[in-house]
């Protein structure tokens, strides 16, 4: 099979889940997108070694996760210049909850978003997650629970339980 028609199969297979992922990771789905597209160009360019590789997709992950992460260390290099780089919420999320869900990840560090995201979003064993972060896996799994406290603490504060909402 020629590379460009490895990779266009690949695209066509992996696009969506891949964006899905890579939202949760970035709390953007513009920002996913554009990290998932920068990886399948750079596939293209790498289509005959991805196409020997056990899991190309694990690949292109780690491609679109590692230029997540350089843009996001170019933005915050500029923040000070630039303060109108804040992102706006996503205009596309099925339900509140999943809006909630993004801003919440959005307030962790990036570290355990990154984590969260690929574990439980995703569905990543953490050995994998611990290899698309380049971390080891005890690193992975302190981000984990870190983050999912964290989380709870969050989406606790904006889900109020039922009886506090009957009384007020």
């Amino acid at each position: 099979m020629h590379g460009e028609d490895f990779v266009r199969e690949l695209y066509d297979a992996s696009y969506r889940r891949l964006v899905g992922q890579l939202t949760a990771v970035t709390g953007s789905r513009e920002e996913a997108e554009d990290v998932v597209q920068e990886a399948f160009a750079r596939a293209l360019l790498h289509a005959r070694d991805l196409a020997h590789l056990e899991n190309p997709e694990a690949w292109l992950r780690t491609v679109a996760v590692n230029h997540a992460r350089s843009r996001w260390r170019r933005l915050r290099r500029f923040a000070g210049l630039l303060p109108d780089l804040v992102q706006d919420a996503p205009a596309e999320t099925d339900t509140a909850a999943g809006v909630d869900l993004l801003v919440a990840l959005r307030s962790l560090p990036v570290g355990q978003r990154e984590a969260i995201a690929l574990h439980h979003l995703a569905g990543l064993p953490v050995h994998e997650v611990a290899a698309t972060l380049h971390v080891p896996t005890g690193t992975v799994k302190a981000r984990l629970a870190r983050g999912r406290a964290a989380l709870a603490v969050r989406l606790r504060d904006v889900d109020p339980p039922k009886e506090e909402a009957r009384r007020a």
